[in-house]
């Protein structure tokens, strides 16, 4: 072969093996999981915790996003606000689905969103990661193919509620179970109705004396009519399942009209915002107690994954830069943590076990996990119940704590097993709201 004939050869190859490289290159970049995040960011439930799962999730992406992605795929989020409104919620999934061609859905505040968005993304045969909607109607019964909810179930609510309060009947109220007067309320969406059905079935359990039970839409302009109702059922302990500005609607009304009682047990949602219930409330926030799984600043470092108070505290620094001065609430580290399980259980499993990102390989990936208690920065560990069960795409290791603010700080005080204190009960005397 002639000099010339060699050297057009391997000139030849080398554009060759160049294209190829380019090629290689062009398709190690288009692999990526486009991510549709729906939060809340505009409405009351913005204020009710919504807009701190955003900041908690959001961080966690960035953080992977930074790490270059997972498992050779860059990570793309498309964020969407559901405006505190179900409509606005399924339309937001739709388009994410079908405009912005999302490969999953991730986030998901309010149950009364996500019954009906889980009904619609299943439609779709897209993966959803539910971070937060703790209603058992978003699971229970549907049995559902594509929907995962790493969180706690809300039927779990009442029983850490009823339960604790059970415990400190004789000693701390001086009254048998049975002899103790109860209230529950409730906001009358799927979310403050599941949280009632646990407390009413804690109440039946432990033989309370259920003297109120009633529910109010979140919109209500005046609730004092249900104050009314409180104060003629005089019960020792009030069960309250709100958001926000309800519940600074419902306590302020209270204070006005001197209801007196022997605590306020607040069960998530805005009750799990300290920042805002002293904002609306000033003092009266002290001894208010708050049920959700437990902030990831309280849980013992020793009872976790070794790699896991380092990414704690990532997101703490994280948070106190992107909101210098706000407090550090458990929404932040709920979503936070519900999302690095799907980044580093779900996602790279996905891939190299099931050859992809689509819903079928995120679901087969999403159902492998089983990670022990202490495996996820909550505390509790990763359980996905199948889907020939009744809580389908339910977390069954997840469990919520009971904390209660003590001269603006959070202290868990149930169950026992986590407890950093004793709570405080009744209400001490000289509080607003004390019937000491």
């Amino acid at each position: 072969m002639s000099k010339g004939n060699v050297g057009r050869l391997v000139s030849a190859v080398v554009t060759i093996v160049a294209a190829l490289g380019v090629a290689v290159s062009a398709q190690a970049q288009q692999k990526k999981i486009k991510i549709g995040v729906v939060y809340d960011l505009t409405g009351p439930f913005a204020g009710g915790g919504s807009e701190l799962q955003y900041d908690g999730a959001k961080i966690m992406i960035d953080y992977f996003i930074k790490q270059g992605g997972v498992e050779g795929y860059q990570i793309e989020p498309v964020y969407a606000d559901a405006q505190s409104k179900p409509d606005v919620a399924i339309n937001e999934a739709v388009r994410l689905v079908e405009q912005e061609k999302v490969d999953m859905l991730l986030g998901f505040y309010s149950s009364a969103q996500c019954v009906p968005a889980a009904a619609k993304v299943e439609q779709l045969k897209k993966f959803m990661w539910i971070t937060t909607c703790i209603s058992s109607a978003v699971l229970e019964n549907r049995h559902l193919h594509y929907v995962f909810r790493p969180q706690v179930s809300g039927n779990l609510y009442g029983v850490a509620a009823t339960d604790m309060i059970a415990h400190y009947a004789k000693s701390k109220f001086g009254k048998d179970p049975k002899d103790l007067r109860v209230a529950i309320v409730h906001e009358d969406g799927a979310y403050g109705v599941d949280v009632g059905k646990g407390d009413e079935a804690g109440s039946k359990k432990h033989g309370f004396n259920v003297v109120l039970n009633e529910g109010y839409s979140i919109t209500a302009p005046d609730l004092s009519a249900l104050v009314t109702k409180l104060k003629r059922a005089r019960p020792d302990v009030i069960f309250h399942t709100g958001y926000n500005p309800d519940i600074t609607l419902l306590l302020r009304q209270a204070r006005e009209q001197g209801l007196k009682v022997g605590a306020i047990v607040g069960q998530g949602a805005g009750y799990s915002v300290y920042d805002k219930l002293k904002e609306g409330l000033g003092k009266d926030a002290n001894y208010l107690f708050t049920i959700d799984p437990i902030s990831i600043w309280l849980t013992n470092p020793k009872s976790l994954d070794p790699k896991l108070p380092p990414i704690i505290k990532m997101i703490g620094d994280e948070f106190d830069k992107m909101k210098p001065g706000a407090s550090r609430s458990a929404h932040i580290g709920m979503a936070a943590s519900n999302s690095y399980v799907f980044f580093t259980e779900v996602l790279p499993r996905a891939i190299k076990k099931y050859g992809g990102i689509d819903g079928e390989a995120l679901r087969k990936a999403a159902l492998d996990v089983d990670l022990p208690e202490g495996g996820t920065m909550l505390g509790f560990g990763v359980k996905f119940a199948p889907e020939d069960a009744a809580l389908a795409g339910q977390n069954m290791r997840a469990f919520p704590v009971v904390t209660q603010y003590i001269d603006d700080k959070a202290f868990v005080v149930w169950p026992e097993s986590q407890q950093q204190r004793e709570p405080v009960l009744p209400l001490p005397s000289g509080t607003t709201y004390s019937y000491k």
